[in-house]
């Protein structure tokens, strides 16, 4: 049995396929959706390889990450795909259309964040280590997994690294902030 780990790379090397000269269209976008399901999410492409994201609505309300290291693959002109693991167990995989403005999300949530969700909603930077404890205390299977179409509701281009565009959890955010359309 090979019990190799091959580390996240944000190099261009055969294990990533992120192709950061493919990505222009997608690096500095901003996103709000509504998934099918109701829950509201934000998601900001800060660069290749980086993106922060913010919870409205759904089992984490309030719950926000910056500068998450993630996989960013142009799929066509208008869509990308972003997938990254999270230190609280959480998988996710998603993909963005901006041209139909239309998204597609798939999350796979330990056990632990189903049954205690209240215990992952913060700003994860600040707890990666407590996050790490309770995905090993676990349980972390069976996951439950979220399947889910939304359409984008909002979406901007902020430009690379901006870190104004998430900076606090949504529950200090002015009223009407996530139903803003255009």
């Amino acid at each position: 049995m090979n019990d190799q780990v091959i580390p996240f790379t944000t190099e261009h090397d055969s294990f990533n396929s992120t192709k950061p000269e493919t990505l222009g269209r997608f690096v500095g976008k901003h996103f709000i959706y509504t998934y099918a399901n109701g829950w509201h999410y934000e998601a900001y492409i800060r660069s290749a390889y980086e993106a922060d994201f913010r919870i409205h609505s759904g089992l984490l309300t309030g719950r926000w990450v910056t500068g998450t290291k993630v996989h960013l693959v142009r799929i066509t002109d208008d869509i990308c795909k972003m997938s990254w693991s999270e230190p609280t167990g959480t998988c996710v995989s998603l993909i963005y259309d901006v041209g139909t403005r239309r998204m597609h999300g798939t999350i796979f949530f330990p056990q632990w964040i189903a049954k205690s969700p209240k215990l992952a909603i913060v700003h994860e930077n600040e707890h990666d280590a407590e996050m790490q404890a309770y995905r090993d205390a676990g349980p972390t299977y069976p996951t439950m997994v979220i399947d889910e179409f939304a359409d984008i509701t909002f979406m901007e281009d902020c430009g690379e690294n901006n870190d104004s565009v998430i900076a606090c959890s949504s529950t200090e955010l002015p009223e009407g902030y996530a139903s803003r359309k255009n």
